[in-house]
C-alpha cells in the first residue's frame, strides 16, 4: 500500500514515516530487554520530546507500557498534564489503560503501526480514542510501517513459545 500525502489535516506520510522508525528505535530496545517489542514517541511543534519502550518486566509494574511512561515524560517536559497539539507514535494499538491515558492527556493526534485484535483499544477491539460520550477525541492514523511493527511482535511471541 503506498502513503501519498492528501489534504486531509494532520496527514504528513513521509513525516509519519519518519517518526514511527524512531518509536519502531524504541520498541527494538524494548525486545533486546526481553520486553514486548512496544515503542513510542511523542512530538510536539515538531521536535520529539518523549520517548519510552515496554518496561513492564523490569519495573514490576503493569501500568509500564510505553505509552504511559511517554506520556509522564512529556508531561513533564511541558510542565503540564495537558498534552494539546502533542503527537503519539506508537508501534502497536493502544490498549485501554493506555487509549484512557491518551484522552485524559488531551493529545490531539495518534498514529500507530500494527493493529491489535485481541487488546486494542483504538478501533480493534474498542474505540476509546473516538468515543462520543468523552470530552475528547483524537485523530487517529493506522498502518503506519504496520509490517516492521507487526514483524517485531511476531519475533518476540515466537521466542516464548
Amino acid at each position: 500500500m503506498s502513503e501519498r500525502l492528501t489534504s486531509l489535516p494532520g496527514t504528513m506520510s513521509k513525516i509519519d514515516q519518519i517518526y514511527m522508525d524512531e518509536a519502531v528505535k524504541q520498541a527494538s530496545k524494548a525486545l533486546e530487554k526481553d520486553e514486548v517489542p512496544i515503542g513510542a514517541i511523542i512530538v510536539y511543534k515538531r521536535k520529539v520530546i518523549a520517548r519510552a519502550h515496554n518496561q513492564m518486566r523490569m519495573l514490576k509494574d503493569p501500568t509500564a507500557h510505553a505509552e504511559m511512561i511517554a506520556l509522564t515524560q512529556a508531561a513533564s517536559y511541558l510542565k503540564n498534564e495537558r498534552l494539546t497539539g502533542a503527537i503519539i507514535y506508537v508501534t502497536v494499538e493502544p490498549c485501554a489503560m493506555c487509549a484512557g491515558a491518551l484522552i485524559l492527556a488531551r493529545v490531539k493526534r495518534l498514529v500507530y503501526g500494527a493493529d491489535d485484535p485481541k487488546a486494542g483499544a483504538c478501533g480493534s477491539v474498542l474505540d476509546i480514542v473516538r468515543n462520543k460520550k468523552l470530552n475528547h477525541r483524537i485523530e487517529v492514523k493506522k498502518g503506519v510501517l504496520a509490517e516492521g511493527c507487526g514483524t517485531l511482535l511476531k519475533e518476540f511471541f515466537k521466542k516464548k513459545r
